[in-house]
């Protein structure tokens, strides 16, 4: 996040060194771009929020797949244990009637245990590696359903951008491109949720299908008890052996009913249970959400405040650091926003272990209640003393819950206020910035009001002088031309043979270039052997070509790049010293009119340059000679005879011409400065 800072704080200096914007277009760009990532953050926070509800509800999906396959898998084993409760029962009947003695029911007993047991490892031991086949075809059907998404997704998105054209609207092309974005990953999930949903009523058939082959193993290995072993050892008949298996058959029928209501209220306290864990986590986000808001809110108040006390930018630099704000902003709350969820999702491990050992409390609760209506004393007593222990556990965990979500928060707020220093860091360092550019336009206003006072205190002591004549302002005037010419005719030379240089420089490159891609070897050169693999070889060779192609098209479109930043570079300091001579020629032809005009330089002050620092002028006004004075032909001016004569009324329009000609002097230096930026 710091760098994501960083590259939006230099984007103006990158605009202006590199690209070689100016500082109004490098400002105006900035803000769009600013503008730009502020909409790209609003639309990636609403996304986020929506991918954290949309994990919340796969996840408790896939808990509850996982509890509905282990009920499946568990089923077996009360299958087990309630039809050798069964059998036991009526063995111990009869061992009571003395039709068994105690070690022939043992030994039956242990047979039957060791049968029934025998069956549900191997149904258990089925269920497992067929299962496990099962979910890996659905892994394989799934990444290859994937693959082939993301290929269509990706054509999606390509002809998305291709097909906007170049004028299209920026907002309008991003919420387009979001939304694909956003459908294209429902898509994904709805096909991982349906791949999971197909392994899962897989593996629930399997599972049924393995459960209804040892039930019937089972009643197989009863009958062969009742109606096949039992005749031998008791003496019973075939009509009494009968009814004995009828007999285990209808207790192991009240075992299984008693087993399948406990299974219920299991089912009922797992739903209970997903049913707090989801609003668990729908408060962590509502207290997550509260905290951006007042997050988002003091930091507005502090800085509307703080801009409110300045008063002295401009609107456009207020609405610069509000946006550029707004942005780091949205960026800090995005993150601090993870961080919460990765804050209550650490919690929530923490107490995994509290809540699974209450749960399991609570159904061994559930199964004492249910396990007979009426109960005797100690029985009673071991039912309270069990619901004592699950208010304590309860109550514990509550505690812990509380004390673990406040440690947390507590270290959310710590991080929320660095993030909060760090935003204040960048927003001093904005408001330095904006106001040292507006220390730095007032002194350029300034300037340019000095050198503007300087010029009109100038030409009013070049009217009212005596020294200056009509020929004296026409010899300077046509030496500033001149000058102007030659240092124009100057930097179109070097203009020129900068030019040349740097296309005989791409040329050169170019041929290095072309001589390399001749001499590397064709990666597709080498043809496939047999008529059979002749397409495939051809194939692989167009392929090549075609990477070749783009990469020239990519070399070719990087050494254009790097021309043109050359010639911006070479034009940029061309420019620079076109100024510096024409401000040099202007400051001339000011000092020969001031020493013309017979202003003393302390008094005139040197015209001051534009990038340098200025002073006020001070307006002198010089007393008018005597008419005596006025008519020496043998004034001071020893370098123009006719000096002595007195200026007319032309004089003033004749320096307004030439402050004209000197504007239409800078012209050529405006349409440089335009074509340097074609």
């Amino acid at each position: 996040m710091e760098a994501f800072w960083k590259q939006m704080e230099d984007l103006q200096h990158c605009l202006v060194d590199q690209l070689k914007c100016s500082s109004p277009k490098a400002r105006q760009l900035g803000m769009m771009v600013a503008e730009r990532m502020i909409s790209a953050e609003g639309l990636l926070h609403d996304s986020q929020d929506l991918q954290a509800l949309d994990i919340l509800e796969r996840t408790l999906g896939q808990v509850h797949m996982a509890k509905t396959i282990e009920f499946l898998k568990l089923q077996i084993q009360e299958e087990t244990r309630c039809r050798l409760a069964a059998i036991s029962r009526s063995l111990d009947l009869l061992t009571v009637q003395g039709r068994l003695s105690g070690r022939q029911k043992e030994e039956l007993l242990t047979q039957q245990h060791k049968a029934f047991w025998e069956e549900a490892e191997r149904f258990s031991r089925e269920f497992v590696q067929r299962g496990r086949g099962l979910v890996q075809a659905a892994r394989v059907r799934q990444e290859e359903g994937m693959a082939e998404l993301a290929l269509a997704q990706a054509d999606a998105r390509t002809s998305l951008l291709a097909a906007a054209p170049l004028t299209a609207d920026p907002e309008e092309l991003l919420q387009a491109f979001h939304e694909v974005l956003e459908r294209q990953r429902w898509a994904r999930s709805d096909l991982e949720e349906e791949e999971n949903l197909r392994a899962t009523e897989a593996v629930a058939a399997l599972c049924q299908e393995l459960y209804r082959s040892t039930v019937e193993t089972f009643q197989t290995l009863a009958e062969a008890l009742f109606l096949h072993t039992l005749p031998g050892v008791t003496g019973l008949s075939q009509a009494e052996c009968e009814y004995w298996r009828q007999e285990a058959g209808e207790n192991a029928a009240l075992q299984l009913g008693k087993s399948d209501r406990f299974r219920k209220q299991q089912w009922t306290l797992f739903q209970e249970l997903l049913e707090q864990e989801k609003q668990v986590w729908m408060e962590e986000y509502s207290l997550s959400a509260v905290l951006q808001a007042h997050l988002r809110d003091h930091h507005e108040s502090v800085l509307h405040r703080v801009l409110g006390q300045l008063g002295g930018l401009s609107e456009e630099s207020a609405r610069g650091i509000l946006q550029g704000h707004d942005l780091l902003l949205r960026s800090a709350l995005r993150r601090l926003a993870l961080r919460g969820s990765a804050v209550a999702t650490l919690a929530q491990m923490r107490l995994s272990g509290k809540k699974g050992l209450l749960q399991e409390l609570r159904e061994q609760q559930a199964l004492e209640r249910g396990s007979s209506p009426c109960l005797e004393e100690h029985q009673w007593q071991l039912l309270r003393a069990l619901e004592a222990r699950v208010l304590e556990e309860t109550r514990r965990l509550e505690e812990e819950a509380q004390q673990t979500r406040l440690q947390l928060q507590q270290q959310l707020l710590a991080e929320a206020q660095e993030l909060g220093q760090r935003l204040q860091q960048h927003t001093e360092r904005a408001l330095g910035q904006a106001l040292l550019g507006h220390a730095r336009a007032s002194a350029t206003r300034s300037r340019a009001k000095d050198r503007e006072d300087f010029k009109r205190t100038l030409l009013e002591a070049a009217v009212e002088s005596v020294y200056v004549t009509s020929a004296g302002v026409s010899r300077l005037v046509q030496t500033y031309y001149q000058q102007v010419r030659r240092v124009l005719q100057e930097h179109e030379d070097r203009r020129l043979e900068h030019l040349r240089t740097l296309q005989g420089d791409r040329r050169d490159n170019y041929k290095l270039q072309k001589k390399q891609e001749l001499g590397d070897p064709s990666p597709g050169a080498t043809g496939a052997d047999g008529t059979q693999e002749a397409p495939h070889g051809v194939y692989q060779r167009m392929r090549a070509q075609q990477k070749k192609f783009l990469a020239q098209f990519t070399v070719h479109q990087r050494i254009r790049l790097d021309t043109w930043q050359q010639k911006a570079r070479v034009l940029d300091l061309l420019e620079t010293q076109l100024e510096t001579q024409l401000q040099d020629a202007e400051q001339s032809f000011m000092s020969e009119l001031a020493a013309l005009a017979r202003v003393p330089l302390a008094e005139s002050k040197p015209f001051p340059s534009k990038r340098g620092p200025s002073e006020k002028p001070l307006k002198t006004k010089r007393k008018k000679p005597p008419l005596r004075e006025r008519g020496d032909a043998g004034g001071p001016n020893h370098e123009d005879p006719a000096s002595g004569e007195h200026p007319s009324g032309s004089l003033s329009k004749r320096l307004s011409q030439q402050e004209g000609d000197v504007g239409d002097g800078e012209n050529p230096k405006k349409m440089l400065k335009k074509r340097s930026q074609l």
